[in-house]
């Protein structure tokens, strides 16, 4: 039996390493105010053993989920470029929408510990 996706591996890898690097990149934007002390020196540290790891695992799970689904889906019904590159496109939906509601919910997190004048 012939294997038809060749370079699915090295992909995946691809996708989940800049996932990660984009949910640790939401999280060191997001999470900098709450780890600085910014009121009387007040820190909050679950957001180093909750949320970053929180965000370094699932961003990448999530993504690789949607990316594998939608190769997945479309196996049978077009080509490998098309199907490539709607799965890619696919990843940076799924990528962009995650790092907005990584920023949205350490934003509401951080807030009690610096707030705005």
């Amino acid at each position: 039996m012939e294997r038809d996706e060749e370079g699915t591996p090295a992909a995946g890898c691809l996708v989940a390493v800049v996932a990660a690097a984009t949910g640790f990149g939401a999280w060191l934007y997001g999470a900098r105010p709450g780890l600085r002390g910014a009121f009387e020196g007040q820190r909050d540290w679950s957001l180093l053993y909750a949320d970053l790891p929180s965000m370094l695992i699932g961003v990448p799970a999530l993504t690789l989920a949607f990316w594998a689904l939608t190769r997945t889906a479309l196996r049978d019904r077009v080509g490998r470029g098309t199907r490539g590159l709607v799965s890619g496109a696919v990843a940076v939906v799924v990528l962009t929408v995650l790092a907005w509601a990584c920023l949205v919910w350490l934003d509401a997190r951080v807030d009690w510990v610096s707030p705005e004048d």
